[in-house]
């Protein structure tokens, strides 16, 4: 199936729009982690105690935060759950010296039954993450991410060449920064699924920015005489049904799952509604144009270099 017949979009020359589009939402993100909300993670990797409560009615979230206020129990964090018991609300106590699952349990038990008496409750369930489990459970993480990345270089630098290789990583590192930010400018939290989200983007990006590398490296066979700005071009437009219908209908998944999901799944399907619009930007925008950048200094350097399929040739 063939959306588009016969394109030809000159890409290349919105490089500078598509650079001030990645600047903006990069920059953006990077203020936010750095100086605004900084990077909100959830208990999964900072510790401390969930209780999940199941109320008869749908609690008022600002009323149950004076009730814990009032009972002593400072910084707590809500999260509405839609449970098959009533309305559930997912309480979130930060860690302290007795950080225990029973401690974190009667606190909030004790908190409602003195002051909370707008409906019946009953708590479901409590758990506790320690600060040293959340520590590992972050550099775990860290190593999950950065292995992913030597792995993908590893193999498009066999599979094609070093640029290539190069240039999907920047971008794939292009597109976590930017659905990262987005978490720290919307303050929603990062959890393990949300960890799990960010891992299924850097293969999806990788595969989508593949395609377009793969249809370069054939053109360049094909294209002898052409500049490698238009087999760039024309590989980009040939290959934009597909990228259009394949990330398009996942992109609608995802969106039907963040809308309709539930708030278990709201971080992850989040995590995915963004990565999936900024990884099918970044292989046009930001992977194909790395290439004739680094023809283009290659250039200014005195050298031709003409880019083969999976090796290069410098006269």
């Amino acid at each position: 199936m063939e959306l588009f017949r016969n394109i030809n979009i000159d890409w290349l020359s919105k490089k500078w729009f598509f650079l001030g589009f990645s600047l903006l939402f990069s920059v953006s993100g990077v203020l936010s982690m750095l100086f605004w909300h900084h990077v909100p993670v959830g208990i999964d990797f900072k510790g401390g105690t969930q209780v999940r409560v199941a109320f008869d009615q749908a609690p008022n979230e600002d009323a149950l935060r004076r009730v814990m206020d009032q009972a002593g129990v400072r910084d707590a964090s809500f999260q509405r759950l839609g449970g098959g018991n009533g309305d559930e609300e997912l309480i979130t106590l930060p860690q302290s010296s007795d950080s225990r699952a029973d401690t974190g349990r009667q606190q909030v038990l004790s908190a409602l039954q003195a002051n909370y008496h707008d409906s019946s409750y009953k708590i479901q369930d409590a758990y506790t993450v320690g600060p040293t489990a959340g520590r590992q459970l972050t550099r775990q993480a860290g190593w999950a991410v950065l292995w992913s990345l030597l792995g993908m270089l590893a193999y498009l630098w066999f599979r094609f060449e070093l640029i290539y290789g190069v240039a999907a990583v920047i971008a794939v590192f292009h597109d976590t920064l930017i659905t990262i930010g987005f978490f720290s400018l919307t303050n929603q939290e990062i959890t393990l699924t949300v960890i799990a989200a960010i891992l299924t983007l850097v293969g999806y990006s990788m595969n989508d920015t593949i395609v377009v590398f793969d249809r370069v490296r054939e053109n360049l066979q094909l294209m002898r005489r052409a500049t490698l700005s238009e087999i760039v071009n024309k590989s980009i437009n040939q290959t934009l049904s597909r990228t259009v219908i394949a990330s398009g209908l996942t992109f609608l998944t995802v969106l039907a799952l963040y809308l309709f999901g539930g708030e278990v799944l709201h971080g992850f399907s989040f995590a995915l509604v963004v990565g999936i619009l900024i990884g099918t930007y970044s292989s046009i925008a930001v992977a194909a144009p790395m290439l004739v950048a680094y023809q283009d200094y290659r250039a200014r350097k005195g050298k031709s270099t003409q880019m083969t399929a999976g090796r290069k040739v410098t006269v």
